[in-house]
């Protein structure tokens, strides 16, 4: 009974450390750096094809990244992790592994600098590609990008 119970106890502990470690919990902003050279990461600023996204041209001078975070919240799993006058950064997470990538966005004179990276893993089988260009679908939708 005794050792039941410790294996138990062991048991929860271990879940509990793998179920919160997510990666680097102290995230940087990346946003104007390159991806690295795994094939998990998507940027506008990245010049290499299998990481680079076309530009971002945002519509006037008007679009602020509130309006810009406000559309990219409504993509699936996002959620706000940091927001300033010209950087946001969101967090998606993927609703089976519950695992975290970072969307970086930065408006930078009449672009807006795009940075979608997996925190974990290797590969993304291209989910933040298709989540840059979902974002992409929804500012053109809403008038913020041309």
């Amino acid at each position: 009974m005794k050792k039941t119970i410790q294996l138990s106890i062991c048991s929860l502990a271990l879940m509990l450390v793998l179920g919160c470690a997510q990666g680097d919990e102290t995230v940087t902003d990346k946003s104007l750096q390159p991806c690295g050279d795994k094939p998990n990461c998507v940027s506008t600023v990245d010049t290499r094809e299998d990481h680079n996204i076309a530009p971002f041209t945002l519509a006037s001078d008007d679009v602020t990244m509130l309006q810009i975070s406000e559309v990219a919240l409504t993509l699936p799993g996002a959620r706000m992790a940091e927001l300033n006058a010209d950087y946001a950064r969101l967090e998606s997470v993927s609703r089976i592994m519950r695992f975290v990538d970072d969307l970086e966005l930065r408006i930078d004179g009449d672009q807006l600098i795009v940075r979608s990276e997996s925190r974990v893993g290797y590969s993304d089988f291209g989910v933040n590609r298709k989540r840059a260009e979902a974002l992409r679908e929804a500012l053109t939708n809403a008038g913020l990008i041309q």
